[in-house]
């Protein structure tokens, strides 16, 4: 048994920086959980984000996968390098924008981590952007963000991430962690959302920038309609004869975007491509 947080960081005369958002989840069992999640064999080439002190790298490690840390603290690689866990490869970078096959020399990878709340967008949309090389991601987040992401449409929660990360990936929950498991305590609950990578979208596009450019239009101003919201970004505006495409795709454009499927963002950026 790993010793806790607390003893860690006290050996090492370290406290947890909450401006980086450090807080250390130790419980065999919930680590446990969250390895299951990810569904590890062997032959899996992983790469773990913030890995902190090792709770959970040691925890991956067990699954004899292959298995590669990304740390920028300082403080936590000397803490890593001190325990000499074998079968790691320790990677001083930053998270929010490693590029992971790279980093692992390898085509297709598994990526998890216990998230900083504040790293957790530029984090997700890396996912997206590397998605030809990311097989599967489970990752500790904020609970609501996790809500969020696997939120349906017609809701406050369902928003540009929900719709994005649908394209190209099942989201499910798979796991809750209230704050008391943590070291320190955040403020908030946590949970593990699973990411698994489509075998193709789940709905078909002409082109992937387009079509988050149409996304994140419709969402940049979500008390708007979606002809009104849309219409802001002058470069679709400019480009393309909304009003048209809204008909093509067989959208109402009174309706506002958090109402519309993954699904239906699709037909519209289709849509576009046949009125240019």
């Amino acid at each position: 048994m790993a010793d806790s947080p607390r003893e860690i960081l006290k050996r090492h005369g370290l406290r947890a920086k909450e401006s980086w958002g450090q807080n250390f989840l130790s419980d065999e069992v919930i680590l446990s959980r969250i390895v299951d999640e990810a569904m590890l064999t062997k032959d899996d080439v992983v790469v773990e984000l913030g890995p902190g002190l090792g709770h959970l790298t040691r925890a991956l490690l067990e699954t004899g996968c292959t298995l590669f840390a990304v740390e920028r603290d300082r403080d936590m690689v000397k803490v890593l390098e001190a325990q000499k866990l074998a079968g790691l490869t320790l990677v001083e970078g930053n998270a929010a924008d490693v590029d992971f096959a790279k980093v692992a020399k390898a085509d297709q990878v598994i990526v998890v981590g216990n998230l900083p709340y504040h790293l957790t967008s530029p984090i997700l949309f890396e996912v997206l952007e590397q998605a030809d090389h990311v097989k599967r991601a489970v990752f500790t987040l904020q609970a609501e963000v996790v809500e969020r992401l696997s939120a349906q449409p017609g809701g406050r929660e369902y928003g540009l991430l929900t719709v994005l990360l649908n394209l190209r990936f099942h989201v499910e929950q798979v796991l809750s962690i209230p704050a008391h498991f943590f070291h320190p305590p955040p403020k908030v609950d946590s949970a593990v959302v699973r990411l698994s990578r489509r075998s193709k979208p789940k709905a078909e596009v002409v082109s992937e920038a387009r079509f988050r450019q149409v996304v994140k239009a419709g969402f940049a101003q979500r008390r708007k309609t979606l002809s009104n919201s849309l219409a802001s970004d002058r470069k679709l505006a400019e480009a393309y004869d909304l009003d048209a495409a809204l008909v093509t795709a067989g959208l109402d454009g009174k309706r506002r975007a958090e109402t519309l499927s993954v699904e239906e963002f699709a037909a519209l950026e289709r849509a576009l491509g046949a009125v240019r």
